[in-house]
């Protein structure tokens, strides 16, 4: 209930309050465009024009400090070029007649005029009706006993009595109040959904824009690392083994005639070799496309890795069916990079996995009784999960005090 009278309350002081500055921003447009297109043959328009448009511009910011308050979430201020540095005075003078945004301020200060005038009309009415007809038993009984003042009951033909009146009256008040929260939420949302398609539609684009722009660059980034890695480990790892078994080959053909038993135990440890070197390929191999997680999906791709890590993993997998490629492999890798850091540093005895889904966002949770100190920070065991889960849209949040627990909790959307 508390909720909703703070709702009635801030929807009313957006649309009362909003009508006369809509009334100043009208007068100002109409009469700085009209000044400033009928002068534009002699040139004095344009500075007319510029500062209706600032104007404008400072009117619409006044307009974008209320929205958030109505919509219930920020909104972002467009971006409005600058003159270049190299521009004359005239230039820099006329830069705001080259900004999109400053003619769409100008037009919201125009269009917004009438809206406003309907939507304080209807909230002042309501208003009226609600206060008047729920006081009616205060005040009826008096001026019902005015004479020659008949009330809206013997208007309607319900009789001239005074308690008939008020009756009505308060039936009346009633349904206004019934319907005060719809009409004044319905009024302020057309009036700031007009708002925010003028005023800010264009900076969500951009700001739409811009976060594409993060996203690719993070994946790019995501995947450079993982290559950079891949490369490393098998520097490292499977090609010094071929070096070294090939030069066990090598030495096996030269010996061969000269002392047969000494090839033997070399072509054993070549063997040996190879086995250990196949099983390092493998393992590189599932960082980069895991076929389990390709043929059967997450919950026996994520049961895999739990089996194979050195700590006990209790894994609860609470989403049946297939994602699309990408989230499959985000999740995954998600979860592989976090069992290996918890292997590798957290000195913890038992790890939980849990991926559940709410609405159209997988939910991650992965958590241990180790040590903590985990964060995601550049130069950390973590720090390529926030530039993976980045390039779909995904997001992490890390809770590791030091002496533990830590909890990881991945959010990807999937629908």
């Amino acid at each position: 209930m508390r909720t909703l009278l703070r709702r009635i309350g801030a929807d009313t002081r957006y649309l009362i309050a909003g009508f006369p500055i809509a009334v100043v921003f009208f007068c100002l447009m109409v009469t700085g465009f009209a000044a400033g297109v009928g002068t534009m043959i002699v040139w004095v328009g344009v500075p007319i024009l510029a500062m209706t448009l600032l104007v404008a511009r400072g009117m619409a910011d006044m307009e974008r400090r209320t929205l958030p308050e109505v919509l219930g979430r920020a909104v972002p201020r467009p971006r409005y070029r600058s003159a270049p540095e190299t521009a004359g005075w005239f230039r820099r003078m006329a830069n705001p007649l080259t900004n999109g945004q400053s003619w769409l301020d100008l037009l919201y200060g125009i269009v917004a005029f009438p809206i406003s005038i309907v939507t304080f009309v209807f909230t002042v009415v309501w208003w009226a009706g609600t206060i008047l007809g729920l006081t009616s038993p205060l005040y009826g009984w008096i001026t019902a006993s005015i004479p020659g003042n008949h009330g809206l009951a013997y208007l309607l033909g319900f009789g001239d009595e005074a308690w008939i009146d008020v009756v009505v009256n308060t039936v009346i008040g009633v349904l206004f109040a019934l319907t005060l929260p719809v009409i004044v939420r319905g009024a302020a949302l057309t009036k700031a959904g007009l708002g925010r398609a003028l005023l800010t539609g264009v900076a969500e684009l951009q700001e739409r824009i811009d976060d594409l722009s993060e996203s690719r660059a993070a994946a790019v980034s995501a995947e450079a690392n993982a290559l950079r890695r891949l490369e490393r480990d098998i520097h490292d790892g499977p090609q010094q083994r071929l070096v070294s078994l090939a030069m066990d080959l090598s030495r096996a053909q030269r010996q061969l005639q000269r002392d047969p038993q000494a090839v033997e135990q070399m072509l054993s440890q070549a063997i040996t070799s190879t086995r250990e070197t196949l099983d390092e390929l493998r393992a590189l191999s599932r960082g980069i496309a895991p076929p389990i997680l390709t043929d059967r999906g997450l919950a026996p791709a994520l049961a895999a890795l739990a089996s194979r890590c050195t700590i006990p993993v209790e894994l609860d997998v609470q989403v049946v069916g297939r994602f699309a490629a990408a989230v499959e492999n985000t999740v995954y890798f998600v979860v592989a990079e976090s069992l290996t850091n918890v292997a590798k540093h957290s000195h913890a005895t038992v790890c939980t996995v849990t991926l559940s889904k709410s609405g159209g966002v997988l939910m991650l949770t992965i958590g241990d009784d180790g040590v903590g100190g985990a964060h995601v920070a550049k130069g950390h065991g973590l720090s390529g999960l926030a530039d993976r889960l980045k390039a779909v849209d995904g997001e992490i949040a890390v809770n590791s005090p030091v002496g533990g627990p830590t909890v990881i909790v991945a959010e990807v959307p999937c629908g």
